[in-house]
């Protein structure tokens, strides 16, 4: 599963036994079979498998954005499985950050101000929400297009204001689920490159589902899965 052993002491998040299952129909899929496995802080791991294999079923419990129906999930230490609502949303607003294929940027707001939303959301003020965003839009180069509007920019440039976002509230856990799906190899390989850069620098354990060979050979450890199990 790893290049080599993690060391407990860095654990960031732990699966324990993760076992989840959701209706289609008339039939109970069993999305996920007793997955365990740990990522530490500062490393990029790659989920990877066909399609139906589990793999955006375990980003979204480790979100915790579902509650699994059996295992636990240790964030920082802390298990989250049966934690009240508040406790995790409260977890997940301080200590997880969300990029997905498609960027889900507010097309009426600049790249900007879509980044200082989490920032607003969480108590910041406007105009120190706005400063920090400007300064990680800036990291990415994209400083000179922070007041142009989300659907005036290109599909990497959206992509990299969605990692900006992620990021704003200074996470711990990065969840990517097939950030580069839409894009053109040049913008999936910037993408990327950007996604290890803030691991190393940040100290940020990233999760990340991909279809690409490439890209997961490229991370520190690898995740397969097949029909709701690592193997």
């Amino acid at each position: 599963m790893t290049k080599e052993s993690l060391n407990t002491n860095d654990i960031l998040i732990r699966a324990e036994q993760l076992k989840h299952a959701f209706i289609e129909g008339e039939s109970k899929v069993q999305a996920l079979r007793g997955v365990s496995f740990e990522a530490k802080g500062s490393e990029v791991t790659a989920i990877v498998g066909q399609s139906g294999c589990g793999k955006s079923t375990l980003l979204y419990l480790l979100g915790l954005l579902d509650r699994p129906e059996s295992g636990e999930i240790h964030l920082k230490g802390r298990p989250m499985a049966k934690a009240t609502d508040e406790e995790r949303t409260a977890l997940r607003n301080e200590s997880i950050g969300f990029v997905f294929q498609f960027h889900f940027l507010i097309k009426e707001l600049t790249a900007r101000e879509n980044v200082a939303l989490p920032l607003r959301k969480s108590g910041v003020g406007e105009r120190q929400a706005l400063e920090q965003a400007d300064e990680l839009l800036n990291r990415l180069d994209l400083g000179e297009k922070a007041k142009r509007y989300a659907n005036k920019l290109s599909g990497g440039e959206q992509q990299r204001v969605a990692i900006a976002r992620a990021l704003a509230n200074s996470p711990s856990l990065l969840l990517a689920d097939e950030p580069t799906g839409n894009l053109d190899s040049a913008n999936s390989d910037n993408v990327f490159e950007l996604l290890m850069k803030f691991a190393r620098e940040k100290d940020i354990a990233i999760l990340l589902v991909t279809h690409n060979p490439e890209l997961a050979e490229r991370c520190d450890h690898c995740i397969p899965m097949r029909d709701g199990l690592i193997v």
